[in-house]
Formats: structure tokens, C-alpha cells, sequence
């Protein structure tokens, strides 16, 4: 991504569907790990996390539960804990999400400027997941 920042509109023309396949291929790899991670976390981690997921499966309820205040009084520290996690985690998945929009419209434009843009978001993206993994691996031990 670092290299492609450099492309020239013909080079980017012709490397786009690499680009594309080698985010898909990283995308894939950090999934992965984020869900082998996510197997190994004692059940009532996995099980306060499982429910935040089940609770946010509509939109309006996702931001909902992120504008909530997180306190103590009333949630159990498994439950602070795993809502600390799914934040990072989500907010992870949106930077992707920008990411692909940019390269999306980069692709409609034909615009380096913003296929540039948006190998930076990739890279941020990224970036926060890997934090969010390396957090992730410290749960229950």
C-alpha cells in the first residue's frame, strides 16, 4: 500500500485489482486472527461480548449502545471489559469500511489523490485492528 501511494494514474489503471486482492488477502488474515483470539477468551468474556454483538445487530441500536456512558455502577467488569472491546473492534471495521469507500470512489473518479487517500485509511484500519488484536490476546491471562 506504502508503494502504491506513489502509482501514476496509468499505474493504478493497470495494479488496481492487485491493490484490491492484496487488502482483500490482509482484510482476511486479520480476521482470522481476531476470531482464533476471540475463541480463546475465557466463556464469560466470550459470552458479555456475544451478547453486546447480538444487541447491536441494527444499526440505530449500535449507535445507541456507543453514545451509552460506561459506568461502573451496574455493569459487571466482564461486561465494561467487553464493551471496551467491541468499541475498538467496531470502530476498527468502520475505518475499513471508509477505507473501501474511498478506493471505491477513487475507481468511479479515476483519481490517484483519492486512491492515495484511501490506501492511508487502509493502512490506518489496519493499523487499529491490530491494536485491537493485541489487546484482545491479553483477555484472561
Amino acid at each position: 500500500m506504502t508503494e502504491a501511494m506513489k502509482w501514476s494514474v496509468m499505474k493504478w489503471l493497470r495494479e488496481k485489482k492487485n491493490v484490491r486482492k492484496t487488502a482483500d488477502q490482509a482484510n482476511a488474515a486479520l480476521d482470522k486472527l481476531n476470531r482464533e483470539v476471540k475463541q480463546r477468551w475465557p466463556d464469560n468474556v466470550k459470552s458479555a461480548y456475544d451478547a453486546l454483538e447480538a444487541q447491536s445487530s441494527s444499526p440505530a441500536q449500535e449507535d445507541r449502545n456507543r453514545r451509552k456512558p460506561s459506568s461502573p455502577n451496574g455493569e459487571s467488569e466482564t461486561l465494561l471489559l467487553a464493551r471496551k472491546l467491541k468499541g475498538a473492534n467496531d470502530e476498527a471495521y468502520r475505518a475499513r469500511a471508509i477505507a473501501e469507500e474511498a478506493f471505491d470512489q477513487a475507481e468511479k473518479q479515476l483519481s490517484t489523490r483519492l486512491a492515495r487517500e484511501g490506501c492511508l485509511k487502509a493502512i490506518h484500519a489496519w493499523d487499529m485492528l491490530e491494536e485491537v488484536i493485541r489487546n484482545a490476546e491479553n483477555i484472561g491471562f
